[in-house]
């Protein structure tokens, strides 16, 4: 995995962090200010938790996707393919080592 993929991930993971701690401390203000009732406060800190994390998993779905775009525009073979491949050739190599036998 390239540095800027892995960069780019943990950017979103790190983001998705440090929103948790703002989330929650603006909650604790919003609670200390009177605005919201500290019984609701948890809830709101996990549905926006959620949000967060749901985001997360679209980032890297989007990320995912573009490294997925980015190495077919290249020509490269996916993981994939190079394991069907190396078990195509095996299956030669085997075959071809039983018609030489005598």
């Amino acid at each position: 995995m390239s540095d800027l993929l892995k960069k780019a991930i943990s950017l979103g993971w790190g983001l998705t962090i440090t929103s948790k701690e703002k989330v929650e401390s603006i909650v604790d203000d919003l609670v200390k200010r009177g605005e919201l009732a500290p019984s609701e406060s948890k809830q709101l800190v996990e549905k926006l938790i959620d949000r967060g994390a749901e985001e997360q998993g679209k980032f890297k779905e989007l990320v995912n996707e573009q490294v997925r775009s980015a190495l077919q525009g290249m020509g490269l073979a996916s993981a994939k393919e190079v394991e069907e491949l190396t078990r195509r050739v095996a299956e030669l190599e085997i075959k071809l080592a039983e018609m030489q036998q005598p």
